[in-house]
């Protein structure tokens, strides 16, 4: 995370650069400074779970309870002395840094494989040098704050450049996280949560002035130094050799330095002898083997440019064409250098392009740079296409006019837009009018020839020259002979005809097109004429060769097309109130992190695979338009961690069409809608992306706050086959038990052993939950956000104890600690849950009458498909988990009769 190797060096290099501060007296300066002010610190939420994850254990799925009281005295302690806190998450990967984050996915796979071993040879929880965050704990952790009272967002881009950004903006205390990236960003002080005391509020603080002072460098150069070392933009490999250069002519190598120290240092010393130098910048283009990576290198020093920053880096006229993915405002250069190159922010990409000063009016206008000549062109916004075209200026008149590049000749040339389709075509100079008239190519001759638009069919049509009037005529193409031949006007019925050669007295003779035959036949003919003879008939053109554009085909359409839906969703995601649902919406692509799975168990799937269904059904409802109709719903990308799957690409998933009483409801019904009865709606809707509609009623019995835990209950013994009632006991019973524990007998709770298979149903029952947020989110909340939160359902020790007990075979009045209350109500609730899945031919038994050949996979008989109450195989409405395995990946899933909907790449 952040600039490689700065960490290091500054812990170990320059300890000058951290300062101890207390953040009671910071908070007091900063009052002093702006009474009536309350000084504010941006919390880089992301970089402080491991912090505020204090509980001993962390292997059975969350000591959620635990964790909730450690955010509760977190927010107490800044609250107390009069800090207010802004929490920022991450919402969505940045596609420049999905490599990175697929490499650290890679990197937990293995981490994740050594913990299970651990516990397999060891039967307890590995140390904490071995700690791996529980799943779901940053999407819970939003919900926790939000109780709490606190301002909670998410971004919409990566967060750490949302919280530079809002703390330079809003004159913020500081930046309270973990990330190197910080002490580049120009903006608030920056503060290290690792050193944070809780009891004092002394943390340390990062000077970004005094590492400049070490580094012999200006504020502006750190993004550049930070590219050089690398980040999670730039990969580290991409400069290693130029690093090596720079330390190889560096003479000032410290011996007290490690070598990554000596190469920050004779990296940064390079940077300022370019710097001291007139158009340093260009030296240094010319040294840097940018290469092919010239785009990325711009994107990534501008990245950490905020709005209204510049940078001197920018070298008036780089080659290729820079894209930049940041709001920044405009980058120009520093006193030091004589060149500027502005930049403005494409609305329609959001990408940066560089501009210069158009000397007719005086403003400036985005350029482009030619790939033929290497120069740096004009652009203008077509007000059609909102699409930047390049320009050139018309002799004649002055005026700019956009052009093209003509593929034979490869030179500019300009284009007029035509009025019918909307589309830009080539223009030509009449010798005769002077005027610009539109062309097209001619297949045959590979020469420009002009077009005018037919004003029946509205298409450009190729004109020719009559020799005898001098007038341009247009033309037809001749399906017989392949040939343009001219066309003229019937005076009587108006309709264009074409002429023909009669090989007789080689003159050319009108044809008309006879309308029931589509055949042409020579003008006066008579229309009963021989309907058999073939007499230039197109037989190419056939009324049923239509184009089938399937949901792969509209993956470039904009997800959604109703601007309120749109924003109402943007609102929730940027609110912290739901869970992938912009993403799903806004760009189609949606990912989800490591979970603490056994690779090396095949009895139990990946909770990818388990819940895919679901999240295949709210893309129906997402980008289905209402009405159910799966067809035209695009598809959508899934980085999901699952064994065996390298990352290479997302997954392409279909959604699954839902099965709703009534139809499926518009999302402006279920999101806007305040008409009675619309709450019902929206339970329906819910149910249907558990594909539990049948379950409606055994939900209602259980009522508040357990009718959200029983229905993912449902859903996972009827999913997965290889669940057994031992399995739901411990479920249920430990659900029960929470409710009158205080957090203080949760924390003593000891466990004789650990079990590498509960730890994975724990990790698999807290990513029902988070699918769970994404459904009641969709679905328009017809449930209340806390009936499923974690710290009111589940704990993981106590449920790992429950487990315990369950294959000890221990009886119901002992799971339930001798409460005759829970006792009744732990029968309540399983008969719910046996009740439904029976419904869906899925009887929950003991593992003692399962069959001992099944024992090694925990399998049971005929566990190849799940039958509904109406015999239909429950795979038809959506894969079941044993074919969706990585081997599936290599193409499309071709599985008619199961409908997977799912294709890979």
């Amino acid at each position: 995370m952040g600039v490689r190797g700065l960490q290091g060096f500054v812990g170990s290099s320059c300890p000058h650069i951290c300062t101890v501060v207390n953040f009671k007296d910071l908070a007091e300066q900063h009052r002093s400074r702006h009474p009536g002010g309350t000084p504010t610190i941006v919390v880089d939420a992301m970089c402080c779970l491991r912090y505020w994850y204090t509980p001993d254990s962390w292997i059975c799925g969350g000591q959620w309870r635990e964790y909730f009281s450690a955010l509760r005295e977190f927010v107490k302690t800044f609250t107390a002395v009069g800090i207010k806190l802004i929490f920022f998450f991450d919402g969505m990967v940045e596609q420049n840094k999905r490599d990175e984050w697929v490499k650290r996915r890679l990197k937990n796979n293995r981490e994740i494989a050594r913990i299970f071993h651990y516990i397999k040879s060891n039967k307890e929880q590995p140390g904490r040098n071995m700690f791996f965050i529980p799943s779901g704990l940053a999407v819970f952790t939003r919900f926790a704050l939000k109780t709490l009272g606190q301002e909670t967002r998410c971004s919409l881009q990566e967060a750490d450049y949302e919280v530079a950004s809002y703390g330079l903006q809003n004159d913020c205390l500081g930046i309270l996280g973990e990330d190197t990236d910080y002490l580049i960003y120009d903006t608030c002080p920056y503060f290290s949560i690792s050193e944070l005391c809780l009891d004092s509020l002394d943390t340390v603080m990062l000077c970004r002035e005094k590492l400049c002072q070490s580094l012999g460098l200006g504020l502006s150069d750190l993004p550049l130094l930070a590219c050089l070392l690398g980040n999670d933009v730039i990969p580290e490999g991409m400069f290693e050799s130029f690093r090596y250069k720079c330390l190889s002519s560096y003479t000032s190598v410290r011996e007290n330095f490690d070598k990554k120290g000596n190469i920050i240092l004779a990296v940064a010393d390079h940077i300022a002898k370019v710097r001291r130098l007139h158009q340093g910048e260009k030296k240094l283009e010319e040294i840097l083997p940018l290469g092919t990576n010239k785009a990325l290198f711009y994107k990534g020093v501008a990245s950490y440019l905020l709005p209204g920053q510049r940078s001197p880096w920018f070298f008036q006229k780089p080659e290729g064409v820079i894209t930049l993915d940041k709001p920044v405002v405009s980058m120009i250069s520093g006193p030091e250098s004589h060149w500027e190159v502005p930049m403005c922010t494409d609305p329609e990409s959001k990408q940066e392009v560089p501009m210069c000063t158009d000397p007719e009016s005086g403003r400036d206008v985005p350029v482009c740079t030619d790939p033929e000549s290497g120069r740096d062109v004009p652009m203008y916004t077509d007000p059609e296409s909102r699409q930047d075209v390049p320009v050139c200026t018309d002799p004649e008149s002055g005026q700019d006019v956009p052009v093209c590049t003509d593929p034979e000749s490869g030179q500019d040339v300009p284009v007029c837009t035509d009025p019918e389709s909307g589309r830009d075509v080539p223009v030509c100079t009449d010798p005769e009018s002077g005027r610009d008239v539109p062309v097209c190519t001619d297949p045959e001759s590979g020469r420009d020839v002009p077009v005018c638009t037919d004003p029946a069919s509205g298409r450009d049509v190729p004109m020719c020259t009559d020799p005898e009037s001098g007038q341009d005529v247009p033309m037809c193409t001749d399906p017989e002979s392949g040939r343009d031949v001219p066309v003229c006007t019937d005076p009587e019925s108006g309709q264009e005809i074409s002429l023909s050669s009669d090989p007789e007295f080689k003159q050319e003779v009108p044809m008309c097109m006879r309308s029931e035959s589509k055949q042409k036949l020579p003008v006066g003919t008579n229309p009963e004429f021989n309907p058999e003879a073939p007499m230039f008939t197109n037989p190419e053109i056939k009324q049923e060769d239509t184009i089938n554009t399937g949901p792969e085909m509209k993956q470039q359409v904009t997800m959604v097309s109703d601007p309120e839906i749109l924003q109402v969703a943007r609102a929730h995601h940027v609110q912290a109130e739901s869970y992938l649902v912009y993403n799903i919406l806004s760009s189609g692509e949606v990912e989800c992190s490591n979970s603490l799975e056994d690779e090396l168990d095949q009895a139990l799937p990946s909770q990818a695979f388990v819940y895919r269904p679901v999240r295949q059904r709210v893309y129906s409802l997402l980008l289905g338009g209402g009405g159910g109709d799966t067809s035209a719903c695009p598809t959508v990308k899934e980085w999901f961690v699952y064994s065996g799957n390298p990352l290479r690409h997302p997954d392409l998933v279909r959604p699954l069409q839902m099965n709703i009483p009534g139809g499926t409801p518009s999302l402006k019904l279920l999101w806007l809608s305040q008409e009675p009865g619309v709450q019902a709606r929206r339970l329906d809707t819910l149910l249907a992306c558990f594909d539990l509609s049948s379950s409606r009623e055994e939900l209602q019995a259980v009522g508040s706050p357990f009718e959200a835990l029983c229905c993912l209950l449902i859903y996972l013994f009827v999913q997965v086959d290889t669940l057994c009632l031992e399995d739901l006991h411990a479920f249920i019973a430990q659900a029960l038990c929470l409710q009158g524990k205080p957090t203080v007998q949760l924390v003593d709770l000891e466990l004789d052993h650990v079990d590498p298979r509960a730890v994975q149903l724990g990790s698999l029952l807290v990513r029902g939950l988070t699918t769970l947020v994404l459904v009641n989110s969709a679905c328009g909340f017809p449930w209340k956000t806390a009936d499923f939160m974690p710290w009111n359902l589940f704990d993981g020790k106590l449920f790992h104890q429950k487990y315990l007990q369950s294959e000890k075979g221990c009886t119901v009045e002992v799971l339930v600690e001798q409460n005759r209350s829970r006792l009744t109500k732990f029968q309540a609730l399983k008969s719910a849950v046996c009740r439904a899945c029976v419904k869906e031919n899925r009887p929950i038994s003991s593992r003692r009458h399962w069959r001992p050949h099944h024992s090694g996979r925990w399998g049971r008989q005929e566990s190849s498909s799940h039958r509904t109450s109406s015999g239909h195989s429950r795979s038809g409405q959506g894969q079941h988990w044993r074919d969706q395995g990585p081997g599936k990946r290599s193409g499309v899933c071709l599985t008619p009769a199961l409908d997977i909907g799912c294709v890979f790449t």
